[in-house]
């Protein structure tokens, strides 16, 4: 199996790559904003981080929401760790990743695109919604722009 965040695939955009870790802007934004930081190593388990990574992650989860509430003001954030689709193949090989969900308890306008969070409330569900080439090279570009 290839890992989709190692380089060997296109997975998103990517908005910073730090020692450790790197931030994709997510293909799929049905919730506007929604990242992906993974791991820039081979690792299948929280409990095999290394203190310097988890430092430098929690570093990323201060500047990614510092960001996103600068630009886009949403109500909260999900933070997940799933690696549930490394096993729907047979010798899976599962690696470290977060997706990071911003919610919004209204709809919100980005360059005259709105989007709006029908889940507000509950899980966030995994419903791909992609949205112009254009539009996602503005969100990266904004979202990079404000970086803390």
């Amino acid at each position: 199996m290839t890992c989709e965040y190692c380089g060997e695939l296109e997975y998103g955009r990517i908005i910073v790559e730090k020692f450790h870790w790197t931030v994709y802007l997510a293909p799929s934004q049905r919730y506007l904003g929604t990242c992906v930081i993974a791991l820039n190593r081979s690792c299948r388990t929280l409990a095999e981080l290394e203190d310097v990574e988890w430092k430098e992650f929690s570093d990323l989860v201060r500047e990614m929401e510092f960001t996103l509430d600068k630009i886009f003001k949403p109500t909260l954030y999900n933070w997940s760790c799933f690696k549930n689709a490394a096993f729907r193949v047979e010798n899976p090989e599962p690696q470290v990743h977060w997706h990071l969900i911003p919610r919004y308890d209204k709809k919100i306008e980005f360059n005259g695109a709105e989007f709006e969070d029908p889940d507000f409330g509950y899980i966030p569900q995994p419903i791909k919604q992609e949205i112009s080439e254009e539009l996602m090279e503005m969100i990266k570009d904004k979202i990079i722009e404000n970086f803390s």
